[in-house]
Parts: structure tokens; C-alpha cells; sequence
């Protein structure tokens, strides 16, 4: 039976014998099959999440799962003898009140009614004081499976962060309608020497935020009144994203801070020399702008020769100008869909990164008064300082020197600043960019949760676990070898860098291409381990690699044989579970410790209690208060 009004999506998973239990969030619905579902409530036989408890002005309403499917529902009961029937939509009556769906549709009117009767709930992730000061930027490029880790952290540290992030369209499946199509738009990997499908991880940009949700209330978090925060990371701004971001901006409502990426409009404006780009500036920008950027940048203490400027601002302003519409439809969709100001909030995030070379002072003044002059309210601001993924910054008076000329001029905006490609770096680095910006900043991380799923099935004893652990690990040696021996000059340089990083770790010669045979034997002589930089490189193409397959057409497969793939991953121990859950709230107590974020004390004894619990049951109630 089909669910009422069942969108395409929906039909495809159904169709493919797809649920959500075992693949969560690519509906943007969390109930595929109301009939059925509904039969269950009204029998009472369904999973009652009692944590998840929590009013609005009418009614008491609580999250009900069918432990099978995983479809979920809400169940009201009134509180002041209110009709409920038409609370939300295609409701069905309960004793003492009414069950609806947990669609996407009913999350948007549950958040209008959550926020009108209580402006302070962080149900839904919100925009706080705190937030706009400092966060932690917490992406996964593969699974939902670390969320309670981020809630328990988050819980026992009393620290905002935002707890959802991923980059979107890349990761994030931006439009669940192209991808039943099959017209889904393709990422490059220079890396690997090809390109990919958007939306990578397999779920859906609504269903991921429906779904950080749940398992906040599932697990009692919301009950912290702890404010959480969700970036829709690396928004792309122009080039052939003009004809699409209507789509992106709709799948992004429940952002509540967005990170404007420029470079698809970047690349697609022509480099001037200074004569043209005056000419181009005093007929595009107006003189006026102009002197007003000039004086802006002196202001905050740079300063910018006139040709210069006349090339960077010719360079920029029409990508510019599309953020500004960009960030126009932001404001009219929240404008349309919310009641509250508080609903309707969010941030804005800069990223400057994808301009050449490092970011100097006056680029940096340069694009913060542009913004404030465009009218853009600039939160975060994300400067390139040669900051490379998972790896240390290996020069302390040279990060020093680069973050203290750039904190100047954001101080003087007040403007927190934004490290991306944030994972892997040392507790210097990390204290060097708490100290210099007192704690205004937010570190991005990512692909350090999928190094601790790593971690975590190695160490386990279960034996699909084992199984598992074993096929991720084998994945990427077979993609490793495959690309040492490409004829693209890129691929194959960064592949045997992998290799080599590896077999030196081990003590073993490091150069072994002189064929694919040699290079795969001295590879299959390593114990498999997550510190093996092949892995790490490779492993998030694992997740939705149709069969498991190490075969470039099989990544990044959104039909059955991904999905098959992804479930995996949702069917590891509890063992297993408890052990990536541990090693994630470990890194976020870390990040938080070295960059000041949290008191040191409070990051320590955090530490020290997740090494106690003996089951993840136990963690896992130790995340809503007492």
C-alpha cells in the first residue's frame, strides 16, 4: 500500500524494497507508508520514543516509530480540548487525540507551531548568540550514524555547534526528483580521475535535515535546550547553477546558516587587466561603489592599490551580485514557509578559499565591504591559509603570522573566521586559532567521522563488522593500485603519494610501480589499518559504490545496488556502534579543549566518562538530563 500523496521518491524506494531502517533520510519523508503505519498506531504496535516528548500551544505531541520499516509519526493529545484533526495533515484518530505522518510537508507546519508557542525551543535547529560567535562545523561524507555522538558531546560540554553540515549539491542530494530521473549532475574528482554523481552520501538534503531532527528528540538532546545549528555548506552561486537554485533553496529551508561558494560564477568570469577592469568597474559598479570599497578597505586598516582593486572587484561583483539574489529567495522561501523571526533566522558564511593563492588582508577587507555594501550581512568569513585535509599546518609562526593579519581586519568587521578543510590538524593549530580570534571561529570537519567508523569496525569483534572492515579496506587498495597506473598524470600521482605515505608508515620501500602486480602484493603485505593514507583518501566513495564494486562507473550509484551497499553500514553492531560513537565525541571534546570553545575541565571529564559505558544503550541515555 502507498502512502497518501506519495511523491515519486517515495514510490522508487518502495518499489526497490527500500526502508527507511535500514536507509535512512533519502525521502525527505520519515514515513513511507502511512496506511500501514497508521494500522500499527491505532493497534499500539509501534516504539514509543518517550524522550521525545514535548508541547505546543494545543497539544502534547510525541515521535512513534515502527522499529521495522522505520517509518515514523506524531502522536498529539490535546491539552485544552482542541480539535486536532487538522493540526497537520492526512491525520487519523487516536484515544485522546490524533497520529500523523512524519513527512516533510507536516516537519515545516510542526516547526511553525513549535517555535509560536515557545521562541526558545531548539527542537529545530536554530541561529543563537553563541552560534554567530563560535561553533564546530560537524560533516560526515557517508552515513547519519554519528549523530548521538555529537549529541552526547554537545550535551555533556553545554556547547553549540552546528551538528549538521554537509556541502550541497556535492554530497548532499540536492533534488530527490532528477535523482529518480536519473538526470543528477556529476562531481569531478581529479584525484581518482573521474567524476561522480552529486549527492554522493546517498541522502537527501530535506532528509537529512528531518532526520538530524528525529534523533534529537529520539534521544532526548532537545530537552538541553542546547541551541544546534545546520550549514548548508559550499552553496554554489552561479555558472550552471543559475537554473537550479530554486531547487537548492527550497531543500535548504531549514539551513540555519548558509556558506555562499562562489567559484562556479568565478570561473566563469574572464581575468581583466587593470585598463579593462576600470573601464569594466566604472560602467558595471558605478564610481560611487567604488570609492565607498576603497575607503571601506582603509577603514579596516589595508590598503589596496586602485588597479588592484579595479581587477579583484571586476572579478568578483558578478558573482557578487548573483549572492545577493541568492540570498534574496533565502529570505523569501523562510519568509513563506515560517511565522517567527526566530524561524526565519540564519547566517551567512563567505568562502573566499576558491579565489588563487592565499588570501591577503586587502582581498579579504576587500570582499567583507563589498558584501556590507551589497547589503549582506557577513557572519563567517572562510580565508584560504594553505590548510590541507588531514594534515597538520606544519609551521607555527607562519599560521600565526596568517591567521593574526587576517583576524585584524575580521575584528574590525566583526566577522568570526571560518577554517575550512578543518580535520587532522594538531592541538598547536588548533589553540593557535582559538587564541589569536578568541574563540570567533568555527573549525569544519568531516572527513574525520568517517577515519572513526574506520576505527571503530577495525576494533570491533563482531564478525560483520569484520566482514565489513575488510571489504572498505580492500575497496581502496583496489582503487589505489587501479589509479597508480592511470594515464592521467594527476590520478596517478596523488595515488602512488597514497601508496607511498603508507608503505613508508610501515617501514616498507615505498616506491613499488613498477607494475600493478608488485604494486599490489607490497600493499596486500600491510595489516589493514584506517591510518593507511589510501584509505583515508578514498573510503567515503565506499559508502554508495554500487555493490561494493572498486570500478569508477559503480560510484556513486543512487539505485539498488547502492542502496544495498549503504545499508551496511546501518547494520553494524552495537559493539561497533559504540565504539565510532566514543571515538566521534572523543574528537569533538578534542577540537573543543584546543580551541577554547569549552572549559578544559569539562572536555576532560567528558573524555574520561565516554571511555566508562560499557554498552551503547548506556551512552545513549546519558544524552538527555536527568
Amino acid at each position: 500500500m502507498q502512502p497518501i500523496h506519495a511523491p515519486s521518491i517515495n514510490r522508487f524506494l518502495a518499489d526497490k524494497g527500500m526502508r527507511i531502517a535500514a536507509n535512512p533520510c533519502v525521502s525527505p519523508d520519515m514515513c513511507l507508508d502511512w496506511p500501514a503505519l497508521a494500522v500499527r498506531v491505532r493497534a499500539d504496535s509501534v516504539a514509543h520514543h518517550s524522550l521525545s516528548a514535548f508541547s505546543i500551544a494545543s497539544a502534547d505531541i510525541a515521535l512513534v516509530e515502527d522499529l521495522a520499516s522505520g517509518d515514523h509519526a506524531w502522536i498529539a493529545r490535546t491539552r485544552v480540548g482542541a480539535d486536532l484533526s487538522g493540526l497537520l495533515a492526512d491525520g487519523v484518530a487516536v484515544p485522546l487525540g490524533y497520529a500523523f505522518p512524519a513527512t516533510w510537508d507536516n516537519l515545516l507546519r510542526l516547526k511553525n507551531l513549535v517555535q509560536e508557542h515557545d521562541p526558545e525551543s531548539t527542537i529545530f535547529p536554530r541561529t543563537s548568540a553563541a552560534l554567530e560567535r563560535s561553533s564546530l562545523g560537524i560533516g560526515a561524507r557517508f552515513t547519519t550514524l554519528h549523530w548521538p555522538a555529537v549529541e552526547w558531546a554537545m550535551a555533556h560540554l553545554d556547547l553549540p555547534v552546528n551538528a549538521n553540515q554537509n556541502s550541497i549539491p556535492r554530497e548532499l542530494v540536492y533534488d530527490v526528483d532528477a535523482m529518480v530521473q536519473g538526470t543528477l549532475d556529476r562531481v569531478p574528482f581529479p584525484f581518482i580521475g573521474t567524476s561522480v554523481p552529486e549527492g554522493h552520501q546517498g541522502q537527501s538534503v530535506e532528509g537529512m535535515s528531518h532526520g538530524a531532527l528525529l534523533s534529537k528528540l529520539k534521544t532526548g538532546f532537545h530537552r538541553r535546550r542546547i541551541a544546534w545549528g545546520f550549514n548548508a555548506d559550499h552553496q554554489p552561486i552561479g555558472g550552471k547553477f543559475d537554473a537550479r537554485e530554486d531547487q537548492l533553496v527550497r531543500g535548504c529551508v531549514l539551513a540555519t546558516s548558509i556558506t555562499f561558494d562562489l567559484s562556479p560564477e568565478l570561473a566563469a568570469t574572464p581575468a581583466l587587466d587593470a585598463t579593462a577592469a576600470k573601464a569594466w568597474c566604472a560602467r558595471e559598479v558605478g564610481a560611487e561603489r567604488m570609492a565607498r570599497l576603497a575607503a571601506g578597505v582603509a577603514a579596516a586598516g589595508e590598503s589596496i592599490a586602485a588597479d588592484e582593486l579595479a581587477r579583484l572587484v571586476a572579478q568578483v561583483y558578478p558573482a557578487a551580485r548573483k549572492m545577493v539574489v541568492r540570498d534574496q529567495k533565502y529570505a523569501a522561501e523562510r519568509a513563506r514557509r515560517f511565522t517567527t523571526a526566530v524561524g526565519r533566522d540564519y547566517l551567512r558564511e563567505l568562502s573566499i578559499d576558491e579565489l588563487p593563492g592565499l588570501t591577503t588582508p586587502a582581498t579579504l577587507a576587500t570582499m567583507l565591504v563589498l558584501c556590507a555594501d551589497l547589503g549582506l550581512r557577513i557572519h563567517y568569513v572562510a580565508p584560504a591559509f594553505g590548510f590541507q585535509k588531514n594534515f597538520p599546518f606544519d609551521d607555527d609562526v607562519e599560521l600565526e603570522r596568517r591567521i593574526g593579519a587576517a583576524w585584524r581586519v575580521c575584528q574590525r568587521l566583526d566577522v568570526a573566521i571560518g577554517f575550512h578543510s578543518g580535520s587532522g590538524k594538531s592541538a598547536r593549530d588548533y589553540q593557535i586559532c582559538g587564541r589569536i580570534t578568541g574563540g570567533r571561529l568555527e573549525i569544519k570537519t568531516s572527513g574525520r567521522y568517517t577515519y572513526e567508523m574506520g576505527v571503530a569496525l577495525a576494533a570491533s569483534s563482531d564478525a560483520r563488522d569484520q566482514a565489513l572492515w575488510r571489504d572498505w579496506w580492500a575497496f581502496t587498495r583496489d582503487l589505489a593500485v587501479t589509479s597508480a597506473f592511470a594515464s592521467d598524470a594527476t590520478e596517478r600521482d596523488f595515488a602512488r603519494r597514497f601508496i607511498s605515505h603508507a608503505l613508508k608508515r610501515d617501514g616498507r620501500p615505498a616506491e613499488p610501480f613498477a607494475d600493478a602486480a608488485t604494486c599490489r602484493a607490497a600493499i596486500d603485505a600491510l595489516t589493514p589499518s584506517p591510518e593507511h593514507m589510501f584509505w583515508f583518501e578514498y573510503n567515503f566513495l565506499f559508502v554508495l559504490a554500487a555493490d561494493g564494486r572498486a570500478d569508477k562507473a559503480a560510484l556513486g550509484d543512487h539505485g539498488l545496488a547502492g542502496y544495498t551497499q549503504r545499508a551496511r553500514f546501518y547494520a553494524i553492531s552495537d559493539q561497533a556502534r559504540l565504539k565510532y560513537a566514543q571515538g566521534v565525541a572523543r574528537y569533538i571534546a578534542f577540537l573543543a579543549e584546543h580551541t577554547g570553545l569549552a572549559p578544559v575541565a569539562a572536555c576532560r571529564a567528558a573524555t574520561a566518562k565516554l571511555d566508562a559505558y560499557p554498552s551503547y544503550a548506556a551512552l545513549l541515555a546519558d544524552i538527555a538530563p536527568v
